[in-house]
């Protein structure tokens, strides 16, 4: 009786110690602090909402990590490019659904995604697009509206985001092809680009047939021009700002097609999507950089061009972008 009882107690102080185990493991569980990934904190966080620029508004509007925010149709903006966890933010907070690019550096889609928001990209270059893109803009938006708040956008999103707003609501019969050019000067869209303002104003309402036919499986990420052929396009560009100084910053007469402004901020573009590059992150290191520092070099020179400089000013600038991209060829690539 007495090992019974002996039994009956060791067996009830075992059953209260597991009792006050597993409490104390709740208690301490519910106390630990948690630590979710990033990407499901970014999702599940509450961002108090933010009103987007109206259809009429006079001026573009600076939002936390957007700049140059234009309405061109009801939940439809162009602007800069968001380059920070608070410009993916804001946009989740104006309720934006799909991030259209047409800046030829690589998107931030894990940022879009991680807020609920697809990314399409479709790049276009500053002397204006193709008819198929003009298409395949039109198309992606039309799609995109139904799903929800649209925002394209290019770098600074003044000329080429603006152009391609202009032309898909144009090509969706949503605004005049003049209301679209009205809404790229509140962009701020430079007069030299006169590619841009011309795609534009060519733009026609598109049929509805015509626009189902158009593939609909856009990218994420478009695939990138081979690393040769963007070195091989870096050195065409920096031949024609040579040609465009040598005619006083104005295009040659045996090359009427070139732009001056285009020609740098194609160069800029183009540089800043090689920093990007998966090619170049296996480089040395410091590769990247020595890229964009000579992005920013050739942004100051496209920037003078379009505040009209004058020919010393913009001869030295370019001056500035050929010594930064040889002493970058000299250093890694030689």
């Amino acid at each position: 009786m007495h090992t019974r009882r002996v039994t009956l107690a060791a067996l009830s102080g075992l059953a209260l110690s597991l009792v006050l185990i597993a409490c104390t493991t709740r208690t301490q569980r519910a106390d630990s602090p948690q630590t979710p990934d990033a990407t499901s904190s970014v999702a599940s966080s509450a961002i108090a909402p933010i009103a987007p620029p109206s259809l009429t508004a006079p001026a573009p509007v600076t939002l936390p990590g957007l700049h140059n925010v234009v309405a061109y149709y009801d939940h439809y903006y162009s602007g800069g490019v968001p380059e920070s966890p608070a410009a993916f933010d804001t946009l989740k907070a104006m309720g934006i659904k799909t991030v259209i690019s047409v800046d030829g550096a690589v998107p931030d889609v894990a940022s879009a995604q991680a807020r609920g928001m697809r990314y399409i990209h479709l790049p276009i270059g500053y002397n204006g697009f193709d008819d198929e893109r003009r298409l395949e803009l039109a198309r992606a938006t039309r799609d995109a509206l139904e799903k929800g708040p649209v925002y394209i956008h290019c770098h600074h999103g003044k000329h080429r985001s603006a152009a391609a707003a202009g032309s898909a609501v144009t090509a969706l019969g949503y605004m005049s092809a003049a209301d679209a050019i009205a809404r790229m000067k509140v962009s701020g869209t430079a007069p030299n680009y006169t590619g841009l303002y011309a795609c534009v104003a060519s733009t026609t309402v598109i049929d509805v047939a015509t626009l189902n036919a158009v593939h609909a499986d856009f990218p994420s990420i478009s695939k990138p021009a081979d690393f040769v052929q963007a070195m091989i396009d870096l050195d065409e560009m920096l031949d024609h700002l040579t040609q465009i100084k040598n005619a006083k910053w104005k295009a040659p007469s045996d090359h009427p097609d070139l732009v001056p402004a285009a020609e740098a901020g194609r160069l800029a573009d183009t540089l800043r999507f090689l920093a990007e590059s998966s090619r170049v992150k296996r480089e040395p290191h410091g590769f990247g950089q020595a890229l964009l520092d000579d992005a920013v070099e050739a942004q100051q020179l496209e920037d003078a061009i379009i505040a009209n400089a004058d020919a010393s000013s913009l001869d030295a600038q370019l001056k500035l972008v050929a010594a930064s991209c040889k002493d970058c060829h000299v250093k890694y690539r030689d």
